[in-house]
């Protein structure tokens, strides 16, 4: 029954939302902790997470359009919609809690990718105010090799001589 099969496939999606979530709170540790040697994994991960999730997506488009033929619908229907065509039995409620849970972990994603965002712009901000103080005296060599140092700079003696 391809019902069944929209039902697995819902499952999988669901997985994989709570694996961006996690991906996505490492990133948020990873950003948060300001270990930024690490951040190009995590982004690497989470995109490879949400090309999981737009294949998964896809699946369920297809499972969804031949359970809407099945049951007398346009082929391009939500799930939303597909809860409202459900013929009496179990598979109302059954998309019913796929959608709410699909739609709790939707909008937890939001808020950490914005959270993470907050946390870039503000690196970003950060890099950028350092940069314009212009302050890059390091205290010890000029860009042409000599020593920044004006006088008043400590000297050893060898007084035993």
């Amino acid at each position: 029954m391809s019902a069944n099969e929209l039902s697995a496939s819902l499952w999988r999606e669901r997985e994989l939302l709570d694996l961006l979530v996690f991906k996505l709170e490492e990133e948020q540790f990873i950003l948060s902790s300001g270990k930024t040697r690490w951040l190009q994994f995590a982004t690497r991960e989470v995109e490879q997470v949400m090309e999981r999730l737009r294949q998964a997506g896809l699946a369920r488009t297809v499972e969804a359009s031949i359970v809407a033929n099945e049951w007398g619908a346009e082929d391009d229907v939500t799930l939303r919609e597909l809860v409202a065509l459900a013929p009496n039995g179990p598979w109302a409620d059954i998309f019913t809690a796929h959608l709410s849970a699909m739609t709790e972990l939707t909008n937890e994603i939001r808020e950490l990718r914005d959270l993470n965002e907050h946390y870039l712009r503000t690196a970003i901000r950060f890099v950028q105010e350092s940069q314009s103080e212009g302050s890059t005296d390091s205290g010890t060599y000029t860009a042409k090799g000599d020593t920044g140092s004006s006088g008043g700079s400590s000297h050893i003696f060898d007084v035993t001589l």
